[in-house]
């Protein structure tokens, strides 16, 4: 994936194929990159994103937003990682093309701290890690707001 030009669908980012890890800090990523490559998975594909590459990403994403991104989730989760972004959390996306090594990256970036792991297939984006508050995925509408919110944000609906 080339940060330069993201993978967009409707002019929002989606990354089918990858699992998009977020991380409440740079020390979190950099153990779930160590546990991912004990574990045998590659990362030579792997991005990394900062909370400030991800926050200058979202912008352009909600900018460049076509009125079909808010049928699905697409807008509200680049709205979620421009809210993980400004609480300074910072993001793994892992190509996971097949669902039982998208399940096993997001337990491993879970048990070392990750926030929300979502996988993107070409139809659904699914939620891998449940919410501190327990609840998961609702139907999307920009008129819902968000599923998910940072770390500090408090919870959610």
């Amino acid at each position: 994936m080339n940060k330069a030009d993201p993978p967009r669908s409707y002019g929002v980012f989606k990354p089918v194929g990858h699992t998009v890890l977020v991380f409440p800090d740079l020390h979190k990523l950099e153990q779930a990159a160590l546990q991912l490559t004990a574990a045998g998975i590659d990362l030579v594909h792997v991005t990394r994103y900062s909370p400030q590459e991800m926050t200058a990403q979202v912008e352009a994403d909600i900018q460049g937003a076509s009125i079909l991104a808010s049928v699905g989730q697409e807008l509200n989760l680049v709205k979620a990682h421009g809210e993980f972004a400004g609480q300074g959390c910072h993001f793994m996306i892992v190509p996971t093309d097949e669902d039982a090594v998208a399940r096993q990256v997001a337990d491993i970036a879970q048990a070392a701290g990750a926030v929300a792991a979502h996988q993107y297939g070409s139809l659904i984006i699914e939620d891998l890690i449940v919410p501190a508050d327990g609840k998961g995925q609702v139907f999307e509408s920009p008129d819902r707001g968000l599923d998910i919110k940072s770390p500090s944000a408090g919870p959610t609906r």
